[in-house]
């Protein structure tokens, strides 16, 4: 079977997370908001799903609202913050997640809303600085990834929110790719977006944590669910496995991220000693530590991509939303790298299981660059 480093894409569900949502596909299937013995029973799972979420992040229990995925939970900060107040300004950047910047050129379309994009630098960082020239008087939101999804850059959320509200913005941070990775509480966001699949929960399940203060209009209507926030039956068994997904990686995540840290460091520089040209993509430190992303000038990367999977590592070229696709990614362009050489780009995203060393999958780069390099 072939060592899969597509973590960044999907995590397989965790045994833990299938026992405890069992019961609630089978035995304990009521309607939480039924009025009797059966709805009250799934409704008690419900509120402690959400008690343990929002001890995760730092948030009110009455914040967080149970979604679909990182999509939709997005989608609903941005359109919903934005539409819920009478300010028309949205603050992102341009290496943001595709929902995050389909939902501003949404806004921009169909709402007259006004996007700017905050420049990041060579690294993907954006500097609190460069962040305060963006904000006007009329700046509904800030919208910014804690981590990006393709190079694994790191942002200083907290530094980011202090300039976000001392202008009387709040931040929505995408912490998708950085649940499991990086504290989630402490960060100063006023919107927090996590995606179950990313931390070992079944496809399908998402968080949005919005801090009740904000006037927020919401994108699905009808029964007032989710404290009116998200209309329509809640997925109770979905809600106990992100619950514990998230609970159990944030247990882990110190000793994971320090342990997968020295082996992505030890494989990232076995891999640019040995690839003649070989360039890491990102900040070199303030980095995901399951996340490696490098380009290789001469090369294709999908073609580097099969000749890996030929060799027993599966990883990918960046974003699986974006898999498929001809154009460069969008990060790697923002971030200043040239269109021929953002078309070499591959990434390695790391599971939080992993100790073995990856100095086989440094020799298997090695050799899939070289059979690539030398056709020309």
């Amino acid at each position: 079977m072939s060592l899969y480093l597509d973590n960044a894409a999907t995590t397989p569900v965790r045994p833990e997370v299938l026992e405890a949502m069992a019961p609630y596909l089978t035995r304990v299937y009521g309607n939480p908001s039924s009025h009797h013995e059966v709805g009250e029973a799934a409704a008690s799972a419900l509120d402690d799903a959400r008690a343990r979420v929002a001890a995760v992040l730092g948030m009110r229990t009455g914040d967080v609202v149970f979604t679909s995925g990182g999509t939709e939970s997005n989608n609903a900060a941005i359109k919903g913050i934005v539409l819920g107040g009478p300010r028309r300004h949205l603050v992102t950047t341009a290496i943001e997640h595709e929902s995050v910047l389909a939902s501003a050129d949404y806004l921009e379309r169909l709402h007259g809303a006004t996007v700017t994009y905050a420049p990041v630098d060579a690294t993907g960082t954006l500097t609190p600085d460069a962040l305060a020239a963006c904000l006007r008087d009329d700046t509904a939101l800030v919208s910014i990834g804690y981590a990006n999804n393709e190079i694994g850059t790191i942002q200083d959320a907290a530094a980011l929110a202090a300039v976000a509200h001392a202008r009387g913005v709040p931040l929505h941070l995408d912490a998708v790719q950085a649940a499991g990775w990086l504290p989630l509480s402490g960060t100063g966001a006023d919107a927090v977006t996590v995606a179950g699949h990313k931390v070992g929960a079944p496809k399908g399940t998402g968080i949005l944590a919005v801090r009740g203060r904000l006037a927020f209009e919401p994108l699905l209507h009808g029964g007032g669910q989710e404290r009116g926030r998200r209309s329509g039956t809640p997925d109770v068994a979905g809600a106990v496995a992100i619950a514990t997904a998230l609970t159990l990686a944030e247990a882990e995540r110190a000793e994971a991220a320090a342990r997968v840290g020295a082996l992505s460091a030890a494989f990232i520089a076995r891999v640019l000693a040995r690839v003649p040209g070989a360039r890491l993509t990102g900040h070199p430190e303030r980095r995901l530590p399951g996340t490696a992303s490098f380009v290789f000038p001469g090369t294709n990367g999908e073609t580097v991509l099969l000749e890996l999977e030929r060799r027993g590592v599966v990883s990918s070229s960046g974003s699986a939303c974006a898999a498929g696709s001809d154009e460069a990614s969008h990060v790697l362009l923002a971030v200043g790298v040239d269109h021929d050489e953002a078309r070499t780009a591959v990434r390695f995203t790391l599971p939080r299981t992993l100790t073995a060393s990856l100095d086989p999958v440094a020799d298997a780069v090695v050799d899939a660059v070289t059979a690539v390099g030398s056709r020309g």
